[in-house]
């Protein structure tokens, strides 16, 4: 995800490769980085925070307290620390970083085809221009929201973070149904991915309400009727909102 952030920050020109350093402990890695992006890479965090703007934390939740142990009180005033990482509350980050200026993203992976949808929010420390530059990043990797409570955060980490991961198993699903019923695999999966796209597509461009487009393609006692009552009948709805409601519940125990 860190580095869906960097190509498309510099690929649409939010900022250079020359603005940009990245800390990266894995050799291999950092030498691919800095190959792939020109940027600067380094080993230590410190060299890169220092006089940067904005320090993204793209990094995984069980590795931020080693990484805050060496950063502590290293953050300037006017540099803001952006979090990219599921269920690590602002409280926390500013506290180990010991840094008010806080601003908790909850991106999902369509950013690395610019096709995100990012959720998030900021300490009253992060000042307007740093705001502007933050929206800015997030915009070029898709859509993003401003949410005024960070609870908030943990409802985005469980519908839209892991959203994808279930519209994958409901892809998987019908295509696998596509087989069942006779089509070669390629075949089901063109159609089912063109049908998953072309829905979405649609509902943006119309506004409506999902219930009425489903409804204006349900004839009465047509085909996709049928297939409607075996959904429900197998408890489709109940399984999505449950899964979403356990996401969730799971982002709020990381968190704590």
């Amino acid at each position: 995800m860190g580095e869906a952030i960097l190509g498309a920050a510099i690929a649409r020109g939010v900022a250079t490769a020359a603005d940009i350093s990245v800390a990266e402990i894995n050799d291999e890695r950092r030498a691919a980085i800095a190959s792939l992006h020109g940027v600067g890479t380094t080993a230590d965090p410190a060299v890169t925070v220092a006089g940067a703007d904005i320090v993204v934390f793209a990094v995984k939740p069980q590795e931020f307290d080693a990484i805050a142990r060496g950063l502590k009180g290293s953050l300037a005033p006017g540099q803001t620390a952006v979090s990219i990482m599921a269920g690590v509350p602002i409280a926390k980050m500013s506290r180990a970083l010991g840094h008010p200026a806080i601003v908790r993203v909850m991106p999902n992976t369509l950013a690395t085809i610019g096709e995100a949808i990012s959720v998030w929010t900021a300490t009253p420390d992060v000042g307007i221009e740093a705001r502007a530059q933050v929206s800015s990043l997030l915009g070029v990797l898709g859509q993003e929201i401003y949410v005024d409570d960070e609870k908030y955060l943990d409802m985005a980490t469980a519908l839209s973070g892991s959203g994808p991961g279930f519209v994958f198993l409901l892809i998987e699903a019908f295509i696998d149904a596509g087989v069942h019923i006779g089509f070669r695999r390629d075949v089901a999966e063109k159609l089912v991915l063109q049908t998953f796209l072309g829905s979405a597509k649609y509902a943006q461009a119309t506004g409506k309400h999902p219930a009425q487009l489903r409804n204006e393609v349900t004839s009465p006692g047509g085909t996709t009727a049928a297939g409607l009552f075996a959904l429900e009948d197998a408890g489709v709805r109940a399984a999505i909102i449950d899964a979403v409601e356990a996401a969730f519940e799971r982002s709020k125990e990381l968190g704590a």
